[in-house]
């Protein structure tokens, strides 16, 4: 089985999401996360036969490397350097799992028990003044504050860095509920650490969506989406987190920043972009009010094959740039759908699928649509419409949605593959980049050969979807997989010469660094290139003005 992501997300996300949607195992809810990998303990996605044989043919036999236990793990945390408080818990446990994060750095310490550096302490408060006690405190034992919600970064945002200060988690797990629903203004307010199930139960409820929904919904959290610019598969009908977020409370050195809630302004510069992306550095969000939606009436998830790459970007540009009310548009290249089907886990339906797309027409070489449509009856009728006869000029084959309604089914259950992956051998990773239309094209071959050719003679698969469309352009979200070195250090530097070099591709040919994973620490070198000198200078400025003594965060967006 095989994985795809779409906002904030999961690493293994471009790679088993076919089989995924057939196979994939319904978790039990015990509520015990795993201490070194992705999700519930609970939670399993095999990885078919056929899939071990696809990667084994293309990139060599994977070998799989040692994990260390979590007892090993424990025994190396260092004694706590902060003295007991009421609201700060120094078990050893606690310490070791809000360590780490889930990028492929974090994958590896945690796999190899060789973590670095731990904090010395980690604190769960339930409101806002105890956010301020903490700041407070923290200032008076001269230590650094590392914000976490749900622990999914895949760019480094809570992994400690060296230094001497002792370093304080903030855990906001605990900062969950709604508060506030104020239906006549559709203004929903939560607490900063509420996750998706979270969020969206409490709304349901009450009858109402917030509809963000990244591939890391299952764990990830409401002020992380706020903090990091997170996208959700559906945003071409719900908006971004910047269209959804409509203003609440940031607590800082310098005191909370209330940000009211306005249905437009042109009261000067927007408060909530300084809050917006940034990633803990200004302050701690303890306080989201976001803009919610009436429950679609109905929704459903299509497929359709297009013959080739060219025809199939353009009916994506044509679609988007028409404005057709879709909910969710996700473009799968060549390599990626070939990806898909041949890990499927299912060689009978698949070989009847590939000789009917053959003979309509979309045969080597096609390209996999996936588009949703949502709302009500009538609305999601005339949209399906728009869609059949714009797709079907580009030699579109439509096949229903059975392959939509699977893939809606578990599309949380994607990052779990990564797991099955590494027991294989191999080393699975994704990176993502949004660029205009007149660059997709461009962009994205040079990204893939970056990564394809990037470790001299060890082979990478690569391949890459669209995963949000817009009037002027595209997000780009490449996954690339690779075995495993001989060593969990080796594989590292593999992933460093990977990284590096794809990262520089990308900002060098007009792209962003991010476009939903956030800058952290992998991505803050390449933010210069972004942003500017004086860009650079401004956003230090503010980190200056709300944390003078660089506590919060510290190496997290901006490099130190």
């Amino acid at each position: 089985m095989l994985l795809t992501h779409a906002g904030k997300a999961s690493p293994a996300s471009g790679l088993l999401r076919f089989s995924a949607e057939f196979d994939s195992v319904q978790p039990e809810d015990n509520g015990m996360r795993r201490w070194n990998g992705w999700g519930e303990e609970s939670t399993t996605v095999e990885l078919p036969k056929q899939g071990v044989a696809f990667l084994a043919a293309r990139i060599g036999v994977g070998a799989p490397l040692p994990d260390a236990s979590l007892d090993s793990v424990l025994a190396k945390v260092p004694p706590s350097r902060l003295p007991p408080h009421p609201l700060l818990v120094a078990a050893a446990e606690d310490r070791v799992r809000h360590a780490r994060g889930q990028s492929l750095p974090d994958w590896l310490a945690m796999r190899s028990g060789d973590f670095g550096r731990f904090p010395d302490a980690v604190a769960y408060p339930e409101t806002a003044a105890q956010i301020r006690k903490l700041l407070a405190w923290a200032c008076a034992q001269d230590a650094s504050v590392i914000v976490y919600g749900g622990g999914t970064s895949v760019a480094g945002h809570i992994t400690p860095q060296a230094g001497t200060r002792p370093l304080l988690t903030l855990s906001l797990e605990r900062m969950n509920r709604l508060i506030e629903l104020d239906e006549p203004s559709r203004i929903a307010t939560f607490g900063p650490g509420a996750n998706g199930p979270q969020v969206e139960s409490q709304l349901r409820a009450r009858g109402y969506t917030l509809g963000h929904f990244p591939q890391s919904w299952e764990l990830s959290t409401l002020g992380g989406w706020v903090a990091s610019r997170s996208s959700g598969q559906q945003s071409l009908r719900y908006g971004r987190i910047e269209q959804l977020f409509a203003g609440g409370t940031l607590e800082t050195f310098a005191g909370p920043l209330r940000i009211p809630t306005f249905p437009a302004s042109s009261a000067g510069p927007d408060l909530r972009e300084i809050v917006l992306g940034s990633e803990g550095r200004f302050g701690v969000i303890s306080e989201v009010r976001v803009r919610v939606s009436r429950l679609p009436a109905q929704e459903h998830f299509h497929a359709v094959f297009l013959p080739s790459w060219p025809q199939a970007l353009e009916a994506v540009r044509e679609l988007a740039q028409a404005r057709v009310p879709l909910s969710m548009l996700r473009l799968s290249n060549a390599i990626e759908t070939e990806t898909q089907l041949a890990l499927a886990g299912h060689p009978g339906p698949i070989a009847w699928l590939e000789k009917y797309l053959a003979l309509r027409g979309a045969g080597r070489g096609k390209c996999m649509l996936t588009f949703g449509v949502t709302g009500e009856r009538l609305q999601n009728a005339a949209s399906l419409r728009q869609a059949k006869r714009r797709l079907k000029k580009f030699g579109g084959v439509f096949t229903g949605t059975l392959l939509g309604s699977k893939w809606a089914q578990n599309r949380f259950r994607f990052p779990y593959l990564r797991e099955n992956l590494w027991q294989a051998g191999y080393t699975v990773d994704t990176l993502e980049t949004a660029t205009d239309w007149s660059n997709v094209d461009s962009l994205l071959n040079r990204v893939e050969a970056s990564l394809r050719e990037g470790l001299a003679g060890e082979p990478v698969h690569v391949f890459t979807h669209l995963s949000h469309a817009y009037g002027e352009g595209s997000s780009l979200y490449t996954t690339y997989v690779f075995r495993a070195a001989d060593s969990h250090a080796q594989t590292l530097a593999r992933w460093q010469i990977l990284k590096q070099a794809a990262s520089r591709t990308i900002v060098a040919h007009r792209g962003t660094i991010s476009h939903q994973h956030g800058v952290g620490r992998d991505h803050a070198p390449y933010l210069p290139v972004e942003k500017g000198a004086l860009g650079i200078a401004a956003l230090q400025a503010l980190a200056v003005h709300f944390d003078p003594e660089r506590r919060l965060n510290p190496g997290v967006l901006l490099e130190e």
